[in-house]
């Protein structure tokens, strides 16, 4: 696996001191049968199995339509009066390319153990072979150009395996684009107007669509899904240039982005009609400020963008970057019950901490769903599903609990029914 380039990275901070708290990296970087709840899990298709024979290809058979996606909730429905809000965790990666370190069915593996979906933005060029990288036509860069490495074609029909079997499992396919070009360049994805968006958008797709063309394999089954309907959000590189990919999402349709940089553990609203889902501010144990809810972010506080330091370190980095996730949850589910987002990659940095973290905040969290809290382990669509159909008073009521704000009076005071004018005179009167 080749370098990835880390360059101009989007300082965030918050507390007493400035962290160092970098925006999400590229890298590595009715109700169906499934019977939960929380929208994911259940029994699954194993890795790599071929659709149903019923499957219709798509345009070169690189994807085909399978019917509805396995392992997915019930309708949802709205808060009742005087209901507490479910307490939703959306675990996303970015990137979503298997590379031989067997990160990417590892997750899976433990998102199947506990009835979870999660959000995986694949980003295009890890289907598209290196030999064909001159089809990918930047905006403002070379042709061909990436910050991201190409992966090897072993490697890529990895990727295709774990990504249909993602999709199979009840997770969702969002997009990481394609070239990861961050920094302050000509070049950098900050400065993309809407319509090379546009380009970008189109030419991920175009990589999902057309592998089976682009690789010559026709005798590997098809992704399971029309990535024309499936795509309905993304995260941008480094969480730049959200701006003018707004006006383009909206008129894809898109439901929501989650590319907003320095969030906060509150309840999201809606930009430019999208539903704005960022990486939030959350505890960072034993230092005075807050730490993006991702792991490149806790390696740059750590080990200032080293991702091979001493490894004495690991130990206590490791309890850190999970006790972070950890009291992030607890703050929210204990106050507010805003949703929670956690972002990650398929990387190895710093021999592996950052992935036995979120493992072992993972695993908190779904212990706490299993014992009975009304946790809900979902992907981004899951959750826009649920805030489409809540109603906008409730919404903008949830909206005024600031951080770690308990609703006044306890949630069956705070989302009562509010009485009318003739409703308090009856009660004055009885």
């Amino acid at each position: 696996m080749r370098a990835l380039s880390r360059r101009g990275m989007l300082g965030l901070g918050a507390g007493a001191a400035a962290a160092v708290s970098l925006a999400g990296c590229g890298g590595l970087t009715g109700s169906d049968d499934s019977g939960h709840a929380d929208g994911s899990g259940g029994d699954s298709v194993q890795g790599g199995s071929k659709p149903k024979p019923t499957a219709r290809p798509i345009g070169d058979g690189s994807t085909a339509h399978t019917g509805r996606q396995p392992h997915q909730p019930g309708k949802p429905e709205p808060l009742e009066p005087g209901q507490t809000p479910p307490q939703f965790v959306v675990f996303s990666w970015d990137g979503a390319g298997e590379v031989g370190n067997g990160l990417f069915p590892r997750f899976l593996d433990l998102a199947k153990e506990h009835g979870a979906s999660m959000t995986f933005f694949l980003s295009g060029l890890y289907l598209l072979p290196e030999s064909k990288k001159r089809l990918y036509n930047p905006p403002n860069n070379p042709r061909g150009a990436s910050d991201i490495g190409y992966l090897t074609d072993e490697h890529v029909k990895d990727t295709l395996k774990n990504v249909r079997r993602a999709w199979l499992e009840g997770h969702e396919i969002g997009t990481h684009f394609n070239g990861h070009f961050c920094g302050e360049s000509y070049g950098s994805v900050k400065n993309w107007t809407p319509r090379q968006w546009r380009s970008e958008i189109d030419q991920a797709k175009s990589f999902v669509k057309e592998w089976r063309t682009n690789t010559g394999w026709t005798d590997l089954p098809p992704l399971p899904f029309d990535y024309d309907k499936e795509l309905v959000g993304g995260r941008t590189p480094c969480l730049l240039g959200q701006d003018n990919l707004l006006p383009t999402a909206r008129e894809l349709g898109w439901r929501y982005d989650a590319s907003s940089p320095g969030g906060l553990q509150v309840w999201p609203t809606k930009r430019q009609g999208i539903w704005d889902l960022p990486l939030q501010q959350i505890p960072f144990p034993g230092r005075g400020f807050e730490v993006l809810s991702m792991d490149y972010n806790m390696l740059a506080n750590q080990s200032l963008n080293t991702t091979k330091a001493p490894a004495h370190n690991y130990p206590g980095w490791r309890k850190q970057s999970a006790q972070a996730y950890i009291q992030g949850f607890k703050r929210a589910y204990e106050t507010n019950r805003a949703p929670l987002f956690i972002g990650n990659h398929f990387e190895q940095w710093n021999g592996g901490i950052y992935m036995d973290a979120v493992e072992e905040a993972f695993k908190y969290i779904a212990r706490e769903k299993e014992k009975g809290a009304d946790v809900r382990l979902v992907s981004f669509r899951q959750f826009a599903d649920w805030l489409d159909v809540q109603k906008p008073e409730v919404l903008d009521k949830l909206r005024t609990l600031g951080v770690g704000q308990q609703p006044a009076g306890g949630w069956r005071e705070f989302t009562g029914k509010a009485s009318t004018p003739s409703e308090d005179a009856s009660q004055n009167a009885a």
